[in-house]
């Protein structure tokens, strides 16, 4: 049995890594099952390993100014943002090595966001040679991910509200011209809430994936036996 936290409150990306980080590691030796982390980010700005800083649009300083924080990571892709309005989800999961590699972890992610989609009455679709999900709106979900010893880090974000303005301040991904769209943008007042978008990918997540999730919030995850984790 694999299990699902949910944070209720928007993280700070710095706290959220080494909460990741933490659980990645105990995932390595063997002390927890498969997590998935689902969660806000207070806004910010990261750089992928293929990230480049000529898609920033502002400096480091201006960024600051405006409250958006930049950071380098070690996933994959280019330049991206998250904040309050956007369902990101991390898996901590280990991949079996035989006919689940890394193309085949993309397909899965791609797969959960289009089926998030689709719960809502919108459709989505891959685009050959570019990760994440697609609308006639735009880009509705990105991917980046890394994998080490075959257990996951990183992974999906999912864009529920249309008040994400810090993809202004990018080139998204690194493609010019591309706009970004929201499930907001797509559905209007039906619109269900980042709460309920986080629970349809956790349904999502059940299925492409093949594991079932204990669902628990954050304070309840901590106090799990054994999972007394540096991540404060």
């Amino acid at each position: 049995m694999a299990h699902a936290i949910f944070f209720p409150d928007p993280v700070p990306y710095a706290k959220g890594l080494r909460i990741q980080l933490a659980l990645h590691q105990a995932r390595l030796n063997g002390l927890i099952p498969d997590t998935v982390m689902f969660l806000q980010h207070r806004p910010v700005i990261t750089l992928g390993r293929r990230g480049r800083t000529q898609h920033l649009l502002m400096n480091e300083v201006s960024l600051q100014q405006q409250g958006i924080d930049l950071f380098e990571s070690s996933r994959g892709g280019d330049v991206t943002y998250h904040g309050p309005g956007q369902v990101v989800m991390y898996p901590i999961m280990r991949l079996s090595r035989q006919g689940r590699g890394s193309h085949s972890y993309l397909h899965q992610l791609e797969e959960i966001s289009i089926r998030t989609c689709a719960r809502y009455g919108v459709e989505a679709w891959r685009r050959e040679g570019k990760s994440g999900a697609w609308t006639a709106a735009g880009k509705i979900a990105a991917i980046g991910f890394k994998l080490q010893r075959w257990v996951t880090l990183h992974g999906t974000s999912f864009n529920v509200e249309a008040g994400l303005h810090g993809f202004d301040l990018i080139v998204p991904c690194g493609l010019a011209g591309e706009p970004v769209a929201s499930l907001r943008k797509l559905t209007g007042e039906a619109c269900p809430t980042v709460a309920e978008v986080a629970q349809t990918m956790a349904d999502q997540f059940e299925e492409v994936c093949g594991r079932r999730l204990t669902r628990v919030d954050y304070e309840e995850a901590m106090e799990i036996e054994g999972w007394k984790l540096p991540i404060e």
